[in-house]
C-alpha cells in the first residue's frame, strides 16, 4: 500500500509503498477513504509534544481518519466488513490504573494514540483496535466526517465540559481549524456566541458561520458585556490571556491550543474568580454528538482537499498557516 511516511524529526514527507498490515485479535483493517492533516501534525514532525504523545520514527502519522472496514480479526463482535467508522486520538489503554478503572482512559499513562504509538491515518490502509472505533452517520460523507475526529471532538468536548447554562454567552478566540467548527457547535447548542478575531477579512465569514458578534480583543468583549465561556483555540497563548479580559464574573476559559510559550495571568482572574480548564478529547459520548450535529447540517467543517500523493503540498500549506480552514487527505 501506498503510505506518507516521515523518516526522521525534522524531515520531509516521502509517500512510499509500504506492506499493508495484517489484522490482528479485536482488530479492524481500514480502507481508508479520508484523512484530516492537522496542526499537531507539525507538532509530531517537528518533534514539539511530549515524548509519549511521539511516534518512532520512521512513521505514517494522521489522526483524523475515516473509511470502511475490509477486514476483522479474531474475537471482534461490534463490527463488520463494509462499515463505515472513523478512529479518534485514544485507541487503548492498559485498563487496570486508576484512571482507566475511572472510565477516563485519556489519562492513563500507557495509553496508546492513533498516529502516536499505534500507525497513522495518512495511507491507504489502516489498523485500529475495533473498540475504538466510532460507526459514522450515514448522511456523513468522508470529507466532512474525518476532521470531527480532532477538531470537532475537541472543540465539542470543550464546550460540553464547560458546562455552559441557559442565556450564558459563548466567545470562541481563533478563528481557524478550531475556531470555525466551534462557532457552530456553540449555536447549533443554542447560545448567543461571539467571535474574538485580529483579522478583519474574517468577520463577515464569523457572521456567516452564525456568530451574534465579533470583537477584536478581549477588551472589546468586555465592553460588549462579555462572555461566561471563552472557548481558546488559538496557538497563541498572549492572545488568549489578553482575551480573559472579557471574561464575567464566575467565567471560564477553556484552553485548547498549543504554544511553547508560557501562559502569563494577570491578577483578573481573582478578582473574578475565574476558572481555567483544560481540554482534550473527553470521551465518546462526546465524538458522537459532535458526529451527529455534522450529519444533521448543523456543521460543516470548511477545508481543502488533495489526494495523498500530494500530502507533502498539504503539509507545507498547514505548516505555513496557509489553509483555510482544514485540510483533508483523500484515496
Amino acid at each position: 500500500m501506498k503510505a506518507a511516511v516521515i523518516p526522521a524529526v525534522r524531515s520531509k514527507w516521502e509517500v512510499k509503498e509500504i506492506p499493508t498490515p495484517e489484522v490482528g485479535p479485536n482488530q479492524v483493517l481500514i480502507k481508508i477513504h479520508a484523512s484530516g492533516l492537522c496542526y499537531t501534525d507539525v507538532h509530531v514532525t517537528e518533534g514539539l509534544l511530549p515524548e509519549k504523545w511521539l511516534p518512532k520514527f520512521p512513521c505514517t502519522i494522521g489522526h483524523e481518519p475515516v473509511g470502511e472496514i475490509v477486514a476483522v480479526g479474531a474475537g471482534v463482535r461490534t463490527r463488520k466488513v463494509k462499515d463505515r467508522v472513523g478512529v479518534p486520538w485514544l485507541q487503548a489503554s492498559c485498563g487496570r490504573c486508576e484512571w482507566c478503572l475511572r472510565k477516563k482512559p485519556e489519562f492513563c499513562r500507557e495509553s496508546m494514540g492513533t498516529g502516536g504509538a499505534l500507525p497513522g491515518g495518512h495511507a491507504e490502509f489502516m489498523l485500529a483496535y475495533a473498540d475504538a472505533t466510532m460507526l459514522l452517520p450515514d448522511k456523513l460523507t468522508y470529507e466532512q466526517a474525518a476532521p470531527i475526529f480532532c477538531a470537532g471532538y475537541t472543540v465539542w468536548s470543550g464546550l460540553r465540559i464547560a458546562d455552559p447554562k441557559p442565556h450564558e454567552r459563548i466567545a470562541v478566540l481563533g478563528i481557524g481549524g478550531l475556531g470555525h467548527l466551534a462557532v457552530q457547535y456553540a449555536k447549533a447548542a443554542g447560545f448567543e456566541t461571539i467571535g474574538i478575531t485580529h483579522s478583519p477579512d474574517k468577520k463577515k465569514l464569523i457572521k456567516e458561520l452564525g456568530a451574534d458578534d465579533v470583537c477584536d480583543s478581549g477588551e472589546a468583549l468586555g465592553r460588549a458585556g462579555g462572555a461566561d465561556v471563552i472557548l481558546a483555540t488559538s496557538n497563541s497563548y498572549k492572545a488568549t490571556a489578553e482575551a480573559i479580559k472579557g471574561l464575567r464574573p464566575d467565567g471560564r476559559l477553556i484552553l485548547m491550543g498549543l504554544d511553547n510559550e508560557p501562559l502569563m495571568l494577570g491578577g483578573e482572574i481573582l478578582a473574578k474568580r475565574i476558572k481555567i480548564i483544560t481540554s482534550i478529547q473527553n470521551g465518546p459520548e462526546y465524538l458522537y454528538e459532535a458526529l451527529d450535529y455534522a450529519a444533521k447540517g448543523k456543521v460543516k467543517v470548511m477545508a481543502e482537499t488533495y489526494p495523498l500523493a500530494q500530502i507533502a503540498k498539504a503539509y507545507e500549506r498547514v505548516s505555513n498557516g496557509e489553509v483555510r480552514f482544514r485540510a483533508v487527505i483523500t484515496n
